[in-house]
């Protein structure tokens, strides 16, 4: 099995393998992970001062939230291959904000995949390239590579 999806991984190196809806960061989801990270810096959290004092014109998601949001995009995009058992979150390499998300904006992610490497007899690492999206805009979010760990039973 694991054999099988190496082989169909290989033939999509360099193709797109996801592509996430559209999702909305709001202000509310902005101070829930200000709450539970402890960053309630005032840039995320306070609406009126980061209209007055920012360039931004309000408030900005956290870089870190908005790459959280990679597990929602992978949920929604990404297929488990026969015999899988679970996905592992291996890490990220080249992780770069390059564009505020502000409160309001809609983002989604985009996957291709970079490289594939059987570990064991029972993993499987991809390697994809990440783009987080902004409705609108044409500087994405975001960019990085993200290694994940397909872990076969």
């Amino acid at each position: 099995m694991i054999a099988t999806a190496l082989a169909s991984q290989t033939a999509r190196i360099g193709t797109e393998t996801g592509l996430s809806d559209w999702v909305t960061i709001d202000q509310n989801r902005i101070n829930v992970f200000a709450e539970i990270t402890e960053d309630p810096q005032w840039i995320h959290t306070d609406p009126v001062r980061a209209a007055a004092e920012t360039p931004f014109g309000g408030t900005i998601a956290h870089g870190f939230l908005t790459l959280s949001m990679a597990s929602k995009f992978s949920i929604e995009t990404f297929t488990k291959f026969e015999g899988q058992t679970m996905g592992i979150n291996y890490g990220f390499n080249k992780v770069r904000f390059l564009s505020p998300v502000c409160a309001g904006d809609r983002i989604r992610g985009r996957f291709v995949l970079q490289t594939v490497t059987q570990k064991s007899t029972k993993n499987l690492l991809q390697e994809h390239q990440l783009t987080i999206e902004i409705k609108g805009k044409d500087t994405p979010a975001l960019v990085c590579n993200w290694l994940g760990m397909a872990v076969f039973g």
